[in-house]
């Protein structure tokens, strides 16, 4: 239990939060013949993926570390590194956004 006046966070239920807040863990996009692919959103990119995601080069390196085995299906739907990227920098705009506003609940 919590001393009056200190702040202590449960793990779960602030990841849960932030989860609500900002759609979900992962980013979905859908190529124009409908079919959905997925990545994880930047608030819970592992620290593997995000090393590899600075690590790679120009977008299509970028869009191939976020789509991984599905990159192969996304290329054959219509979809392009370009088009990854800009739902990856939405994203992580729309989340600076939501990390302003957001607060996690306090137990």
């Amino acid at each position: 239990m919590s001393k009056p006046g200190k702040a202590r966070y449960k793990l779960s239920q602030v990841k849960a939060s932030y989860a609500e807040a900002v759609g979900g863990e992962l980013v979905e996009i859908e190529t124009d013949d409908g079919k959905v692919f997925s990545f994880p959103h930047p608030l819970f990119t592992d620290d593997a993926t995000n090393k590899a995601i600075d690590a790679a080069e120009g977008d299509a390196g970028k869009a191939r570390v976020l789509l991984g085995d599905q990159w192969d299906a996304y290329a054959k739907s219509g979809g392009d590194a370009n088009g990854v990227m800009l739902v990856f920098l939405a994203v992580r705009a729309e989340m600076q956004d939501t990390m302003g506003k957001h607060r996690p609940p306090r137990q």
